[in-house]
């Protein structure tokens, strides 16, 4: 089974990739681990990456494909794999297909993760850190016992700059001009799978198998 993952941030994108992976046994592979491995494994593909990463470049898609296709040749990626944050743009979707087919293979399911803007607002920007041991505190779904204070070594809390609205709105409206014309594209394919991202953990993971399964099903 071939997937795409979607989902904003704040989404839990990353515990529901784990939770793929561990219940289908398939690899989560994403472009930033894949041109690590390249470029630590000095790949010719990893070599020219890593050359053009260290004069400030952007590494080009044609590279970013190639070393796509080097990691889902590998034998763990047999039974298939979860892309996660690739493809960003149409060319590189239209790019993915010609590389699968290559290789006998294509994209079974794109997994969107659904969830309103207010509510990833305000998910990320209650979060806070502990500026000692960096236990982390939600203000109003995992509040420290005093206001401001961990819990467990009485340090300050402080808010990452990543979690304050302006950057969360900013990081929002760049996953979505990225996403949108891509969940189109899927969408028209008949590939895009939503999942509503409100609920629990474990709703979410119900969610998630009980699609791809009946997918799976519905196979003739």
């Amino acid at each position: 089974m071939n997937l795409v993952l979607f989902g904003p941030p704040g989404a839990g994108k990353g515990t529901q990739a784990k939770f793929i992976v561990d219940s289908f046994r398939i690899p989560q592979i994403s472009t930033g681990d894949m041109l690590r491995v390249a470029v630590k494994e000095q790949t010719s593909l990893g070599l020219i990456a890593k050359q053009i990463m260290e004069s400030g470049g952007l590494v080009p898609d044609e590279v970013v494909l190639g070393i796509v296709r080097e990691r889902i040749v590998l034998s763990d990626c047999q039974n298939g794999f979860v892309l996660d944050g690739f493809p960003r743009t149409i060319p590189q979707a239209d790019a993915l297909v010609s590389i699968l087919c290559g290789l006998n293979k294509k994209i079974d399911h794109v997994i969107s993760l659904d969830l309103d803007s207010s509510e990833i607002i305000q998910r990320l920007s209650g979060r806070r850190t502990c500026s000692s041991c960096g236990k982390g505190y939600h203000v109003i779904n995992d509040p420290p016992k005093s206001e401001g204070i961990c819990d467990s070594c009485q340090a300050a809390l402080i808010q990452r700059e990543d979690d304050r609205e302006d950057t969360v709105k900013n990081r929002l409206a760049v996953y979505e001009q990225q996403t949108a014309p891509l969940k189109a594209y899927y969408e028209q394919a008949g590939l895009l799978r939503h999942i509503d991202g409100s609920g629990s953990i474990q709703d979410i993971q119900h969610q998630i198998k009980e699609v791809l399964e009946r997918q799976a099903g519905d196979r003739p």
